[in-house]
């Protein structure tokens, strides 16, 4: 797989962040700053491709609750369910 060249980017930081940032470095978890960066972009791609999954999901339960017909009020609906499970006859 070819790899496109690395190209530097300046970014700002809160101390706060600086400060973490450096101190996985040091610590040895990351080898370089960029290491660091690359890791949490990664992240931040997995978090958007599960987002936008997720929205696909929610479009697709909408488009077959609308596709299933015309609403029921929620005491009929209840009423009629009472019916099927426990022979009530008050649907």
């Amino acid at each position: 797989m070819k790899h496109d060249a690395m190209r530097p980017l300046t970014i700002s930081l809160s101390p706060k962040q600086l400060s973490r940032l450096s101190q996985a470095v040091e610590s040895g978890a990351y080898a370089s700053n960029s290491e660091v960066v690359r890791d949490a972009l990664r992240l931040w791609e997995q978090r958007e491709e599960i987002r936008a999954l997720e929205l696909a999901r929610l479009k697709q339960a909408y488009d077959e609750g609308i596709a299933s017909g015309e609403p029921v009020e929620a005491d009929l609906a209840f009423a009629r369910i009472r019916a099927n499970v426990f022979g009530e006859q008050d649907a």
